[in-house]
């Protein structure tokens, strides 16, 4: 029991001198991509954005397809499309928060 007790007292005191060693401040570094960073976020929007587009063109040509052909549906057509409209517009905003955020 007494080799027990200074095993753990031992232990305790080696983790005490040891935890100054952890709340060291980490070095500073340059930070020599930011314009990297910056091109990269463009681009990666420029494709959100573009996918966006592309997405909304079709929801608008297929509504005006389906109103055409079903002239008393386009109310509901109209409805659904507004809502996928602003769902796609919504994902391309999220993009546009993310590169603000990382950059």
């Amino acid at each position: 029991m007494r080799k027990l007790r200074i095993i753990f007292f031992a232990l305790v005191g080696m983790l005490m001198t040891a935890i100054p060693v952890l709340a060291q401040a980490p070095v500073q570094e340059a930070d020599n991509s930011a314009g990297l960073k910056a091109i990269a976020a463009g681009i990666g929007f420029a494709i959100a954005v573009f996918g966006g587009a592309l997405g909304q063109s079709r929801i608008g040509a297929a509504a005006c397809e389906g109103a055409a052909r079903n002239p008393g549906a386009s109310a509901k057509i109209q409805t659904m499309m507004i809502l996928g409209l602003a769902l796609i517009e919504s994902l391309v905003l999220f993009a546009l928060v993310i590169v603000f955020v990382k950059t």
